[in-house]
């Protein structure tokens, strides 16, 4: 079959297209025909050996795909052949057919389009878990999402201001502040202009934000601890800035604030019922319209280095897509 391959850890531009065998259930997994998968950006990590999985070779990078179920393995009970499903397994995406544990293979209702599930399954769940589950947010309190503009920043300013919040979008340029305007953000801070903790106490009156959706790392990490308000709870996803922040911890102590860790791949792992609970959420809201996974551009097999280029210079304001096509032999 037709994959996007990594035959070595190495920069993203030694990998490419090439043919894998099909993969073949093993118990308790599900084969699924790939009709769309999502880029996300541990996939241009996980290629490199930069991040916490490290598959055995040959692999193909996208851990979220949609598509309708090819074969089950021994033990699957609860799906029937070509259903249409949203599943998850860290990588394996970017090929004609993908495998996933049967507990991380999601229903898919007729009312969301394959591309709409695989634009939404990574972002808009983290961004759910984090912001519900480990934020504990509620109405008419103010968020302030870092790297808004991108998948996991865009979902959690929906979900945010669904949920009835004042939602501060922080980017770099203004173009990605306008995409989180129309997403549902009150307020707009370019941080590559601004500083953050200055321009947030300026929007909330001096109080500070109650959440902060971190997806950036580096610098503003710290930056966002400073802006929170008494209770703030940071939440922290991912290091886009490419640094590791040290947050000073007198910092947590004197505004009562949590540091929090959102691993959502991990929580989907130890708490399925609650995971899979949340995605049919997030599914639901899609079908209605609350939530509209923001879709940047489609991308061939033999187009994903270029998607995951794309993706690793910033230069996404939304999802991108990996859609295998029409055409597939196996």
């Amino acid at each position: 079959m037709r994959a996007y391959i990594c035959n070595a850890f190495g920069p993203l531009d030694t990998h490419g297209p090439g043919a894998l065998p099909a993969p073949q259930p093993a118990d308790d997994e599900v084969i699924i025909d790939v009709a769309a998968a999502g880029v996300n950006y541990y996939d241009t990590l996980i290629v490199q050996g930069k991040y916490q999985i490290r598959p055995g070779f040959p692999f193909s990078p996208g851990g979220e795909f949609a598509g309708t179920i090819a074969a089950l393995g021994a033990g699957v009970t609860g799906f029937q052949l070509g259903q249409r499903v949203l599943a998850f397994n860290s990588y394996g995406g970017y090929a004609e057919r993908a495998r996933a544990r049967a507990r991380q293979v999601f229903p898919l209702p007729d009312a969301v389009s394959f591309d709409q599930a695989a634009a939404a399954l990574v972002a808009y769940a983290t961004a759910w878990f984090a912001l519900y589950d480990r934020g504990r947010l509620k109405a008419g309190e103010t968020v302030l999402v870092l790297g808004a503009a991108g998948g996991v920043g865009l979902a959690a300013v929906q979900i945010a201001r669904a949920a009835g919040c004042t939602v501060i979008a922080a980017a770099s340029t203004a173009d990605k502040l306008a995409l989180c305007q129309q997403a549902g953000a009150s307020i707009g801070i370019n941080y590559r202009e601004a500083d953050l903790k200055e321009a947030v106490k300026a929007a909330t009156a001096g109080r500070g934000a109650d959440v902060v959706i971190d997806v950036v790392g580096g610098a503003f990490t710290e930056a966002a601890v400073r802006a929170t308000a008494w209770r703030g709870r940071v939440l922290v996803i991912g290091f886009a800035a490419g640094d590791i922040p040290r947050v000073p911890a007198n910092l947590l102590l004197l505004k009562g604030c949590e540091l929090s860790g959102v691993f959502w791949d991990e929580f989907l792992r130890r708490e399925p019922d609650a995971c899979h609970a949340q995605v049919a959420a997030i599914l639901a809201g899609i079908a209605d319209g609350t939530l509209v996974p923001p879709i940047h551009g489609r991308y061939t097999i033999e187009q994903a280095g270029e998607a995951l280029r794309v993706l690793a210079e910033r230069r996404v304001t939304g999802k991108l897509l990996i859609c295998p096509g029409a055409g597939s032999t196996f």
